[in-house]
């Protein structure tokens, strides 16, 4: 418990008085999210329209729902790859009497915060926008929709933040992009094998409501990974050299 007061008190540390960062960094999230959302809906809407199993469709949800943990600041998107600024915050802190354990809860507790409020714009555009997905499934069944999807995103968050502490700013933006090709490698082979996983989890939430197996079973899966990561992660951290 402990160890989450002074994550929290380090978050609320960060913008303590910088409304304007916060401001920045609420609107970043709008267009960004808006961009990816609106993009989603469309390709989701067409898709449940025609009843077509389509790979972009399963792309996106793979690939961009893992992203929604991500704290989106133009200023650390712009110096991400020439100034490691992870890293070097990364350093800050470990040079100050925080223990390791702090540092990680800190980051987790910020992509919790950043899965609902970017999980709150992307998936409310892609809902807005999907006509054919309202007609068909129902508030409470969409919002089951999310959460499984958001449960996917859980599972990689954990191996997410591994990397980001483990490795430099380049290192981690070649794994992004590698996960990007592992995401559409998946869809391909779920495509090819017969299957479509955005009408798989649309037909789970449509029948089961809150009773989902497929969203508990992602969202108890992406805890545990997150859980299992963070052991990990914290190994990593004590032995990373990051001068």
């Amino acid at each position: 418990m402990q160890t989450l007061k002074d994550s929290w008190f380090m978050i609320r540390g960060d913008y303590r008085g910088d409304k304007l960062r916060i401001l920045f960094q609420l609107l970043f999230s709008i267009v960004f999210m808006g961009y990816l959302g609106g993009l989603t809906g469309m390709v989701i809407n067409d898709s449940i329209g025609n009843h077509e199993r389509k790979v972009i469709a399963d792309y996106l949800l793979l690939a961009l729902t893992p992203l929604l943990g991500f704290t989106y600041c133009r200023q650390h998107a712009m110096k991400y790859w020439s100034g490691d600024t992870y890293t070097k915050m990364l350093a800050y802190h470990s040079s100050l009497p925080i223990p390791a354990s702090v540092i990680l809860c800190k980051r987790k507790l910020q992509s919790l915060t950043s899965f609902g409020l970017n999980g709150v714009l992307f998936f409310g555009l892609v809902y807005a926008i999907s006509n054919h997905l309202r007609d068909d499934l129902s508030p409470l069944g969409y919002i089951v929709f999310a959460l499984t999807w958001i449960g996917f995103g859980f599972l990689l968050t954990g191996l997410y933040i591994f990397i980001e502490f483990s490795c430099s700013g380049r290192t981690y933006f070649w794994f992004i992009m590698l996960m990007m090709l592992l995401a559409f490698g998946t869809a391909m082979l779920v495509k090819w094998a017969g299957g479509n996983l955005l009408l798989y989890s649309f037909a789970c939430s449509k029948e089961w409501g809150l009773l989902s197996p497929l969203m508990w079973g992602t969202l108890l899966a992406g805890t545990l990974s997150v859980q299992l990561f963070s052991k990990w992660t914290i190994h990593k951290l004590k032995s990373r050299d990051l001068a």
